[in-house]
């Protein structure tokens, strides 16, 4: 087991459009509050909305807490910040096989009980040739656990870390074939890799520290993360961007089965043209 202790993380996650004439009206949800389960405590948190509207909070169908807001006043700006204090546990050894065979594995109730995390998605389509081919390759890495690595190693290898070359809207097929991309599109290419080889797997977005011996008391900048888990007999946690277990400097927000399901912030609205989603997160290790 990894011996690092827990850690107490501040995040500060501010997001949100400037637009370029003046909005009716819109409606949004925000999924920016890191969740409370086995791997981390959120001790407290809250969210800021300009203009003032009131959310109402729910936990969506991935376990997710979402607040959900209207604003019927005109605006030309939408801010949305979230401030958590939160508790990380220590990552697990991912060098441990969690032992499920590849009879459990291709078994029809494996595949009935997690249908949902193993089925094409509009960023994770796994259903060409290519896909299931380096799939079947990797498959023979050994176990599922060991496959499952071995692909985690082969996306590494595969995509150059790239800012401005993919979009959000960027599927996983798209980022191979650019060959770079950032950590949405690591996870994207390594779940589609699994889903074709039969490992139920899932999309999971929160934050990074991006310093391993991060001083306390001192805020850094941060930015959104993703990373994946994947199902072998229990769900293991890794994250391929970096090419490390996931463990206390890994903030959960939401899991999913893509990009799509977990998005920081979304909506519709009525009025002038959108910018670009701006972005802004701090992270300070408290203890």
């Amino acid at each position: 087991m990894n011996a690092s202790p827990t850690w107490r993380l501040q995040v500060n996650h501010t997001t949100g459009y400037h637009y370029s004439g003046q909005v009716v009206s819109s409606y949004n949800e925000a999924r920016i509050t890191p969740l409370t389960d086995t791997v981390q405590l959120t001790i407290d948190s809250s969210v800021d909305i300009t203009p003032t509207a009131r959310a109402y909070r729910y936990w969506d169908y991935w376990g997710c807490l979402v607040h959900a807001f209207d604003v019927h006043v005109p605006h030309n700006h939408l801010v949305v910040t979230g401030r958590s204090l939160v508790e990380t546990a220590p990552g697990s050894d991912a060098d441990v096989d969690p032992g499920a065979s590849w009879a459990v594995i291709d078994d029809p109730r494996t595949a009935d009980t997690q249908q949902e995390l193993l089925a094409s998605t509009e960023y994770v389509p796994y259903l060409s040739e290519r896909v299931r081919a380096q799939a079947r390759e990797l498959r023979t890495a050994g176990t599922p656990h060991e496959a499952a690595r071995a692909t985690a190693a082969w996306v590494k290898d595969t995509l150059v870390y790239e800012r401005g070359i993919t979009r959000v809207s960027t599927s996983a097929d798209e980022a191979w074939d650019a060959g770079h991309g950032v950590c949405q599109d690591f996870a994207h290419l390594t779940l589609a890799m699994l889903r074709a080889m039969g490992i139920p797997s899932r999309y999971v977005s929160g934050y990074l520290h991006p310093t391993v011996d991060a001083a306390v008391g001192t805020t850094v900048t941060g930015e959104s993360h993703a990373w994946v888990e994947w199902w072998a007999g229990e769900w293991v946690r890794y994250d391929p961007t970096n090419a490390i277990p996931v463990g206390a400097r890994h903030v959960v927000v939401g899991r999913g089965r893509d990009y799509g399901d977990v998005s920081p912030l979304k909506g519709i609205y009525s009025g002038g043209a959108a910018g670009e989603l701006e972005v802004k997160v701090e992270l300070t290790r408290m203890s």
